[in-house]
């Protein structure tokens, strides 16, 4: 297996230097990805609520374009990763179906600021995400997850005015597969909250 695609050898505790805490969210469509950003990155044991999909889900849940897909996210998945030795990040994957999305309010509660994870292979599943962050307020940034055998190749620039972005919402693409790829992502959030934060400041 390639090294770049697996889990990282060391789990690390929690270091005692450790004073900003932050609670993130990661939310996107049904198959984005998020539980796979979440246990590439966290450097604990995530804890993930998967549940093999079965007959039941045929006609609830969308799949159309994810063939492979056999195991789903029915509550959220909970990770952790330090950025440094005073920041660390509480992750939190949202479920992608229609039928958990009533989980995303309750979810966003004390979070200051989430990734949505983009599959341009099914773009139309982001726009709940963005709606539901923007009617709460919540800073974002936009993770486009580069999949294998996705073919349309969209640029950024197309991308963001598919979704129709504001020019001061980041949009990246990543592999949520990656590890060094996931915290790159996270990275861009904390970046574009503290930029936020500075810019309040500034203002009068």
């Amino acid at each position: 297996m390639d090294s770049a695609l697996s889990e990282p050898p060391a789990r690390t505790p929690l270091a005692d230097s450790a004073e900003t805490g932050l609670k993130v969210v990661i939310v996107g469509g049904f198959g984005a990805g998020k539980t796979t950003l979440v246990r590439s990155v966290s450097e604990i044991r995530p804890l993930n609520t998967e549940e093999v999909m079965t007959q039941a889900g045929v006609g609830v849940d969308e799949t159309a374009g994810l063939t492979t897909k056999t195991t789903t996210t029915v509550a959220f998945d909970f990770g952790r990763i330090s950025l440094t030795d005073r920041v660390v990040l509480y992750l939190f994957g949202a479920p992608g179906q229609e039928r958990f999305w009533f989980l995303w309010d309750r979810l966003f509660s004390g979070t200051l600021g989430a990734v949505v994870l983009v599959d341009t292979r099914r773009m139309s599943e982001s726009w709940y995400a963005i709606d539901r962050l923007e009617h709460h307020r919540t800073p974002f940034v936009v993770a486009v997850n580069r999949f294998d055998d996705d073919v349309s190749a969209f640029s950024l620039d197309e991308i963001r005015q598919a979704l129709s972005l504001p020019g001061h919402v980041p949009l990246i693409n990543c592999d949520a597969r990656v590890r060094s790829s996931g915290k790159s992502v996270l990275i861009a959030l904390v970046d574009h909250l503290y930029e936020l934060a500075m810019a309040r400041e500034l203002t009068p």
